[in-house]
């Protein structure tokens, strides 16, 4: 399981490079910019499809997505000099203590690899 959240830590870096050059792209008008959307996400994919083998959907998906909201927030203050008022705080906060929440739920349940779907021909 620590590979599997090892990529998973990845992967939210990875999108979270990719939304930030979004914002730098500036509608894709950007080369170098541009070009790190398609890496950055591209990659994040990739390393999210791998994590998955062994974490359950829900719970990576969720872990992906409320980190890198909130990693791209902390960003968008920081690097962007967008505002944060009380309710994106208290916004980020949740996001954050569902992200704790979801890690200690992981804990309790058993490792167990995805099951793999069974291919059907047809003829």
């Amino acid at each position: 399981m620590g590979k599997a959240m090892g990529l998973l830590a990845l992967a939210i870096i990875f999108e979270v490079i990719g939304t930030t050059s979004l914002k730098l792209s500036e509608g894709f008008t950007n080369v170098v910019p541009s070009i790190m959307v398609v890496v950055g996400f591209g990659t994040a994919f990739f390393l999210l499809s791998k994590a998955l083998v062994v974490l359950p959907l829900s719970f990576a998906y969720a872990i992906w997505a409320g980190t890198g909201t909130a990693l791209t927030a902390v960003i968008g203050l920081l690097v962007f000099d967008e505002a944060m008022d009380v309710v994106k705080v208290l916004g980020l906060l949740l996001v954050i203590g569902g992200v704790i929440g979801m890690n200690l739920f992981l804990s309790k349940e058993p490792e167990y690899p995805v099951k793999q779907t069974q291919r059907r021909t047809v003829g």
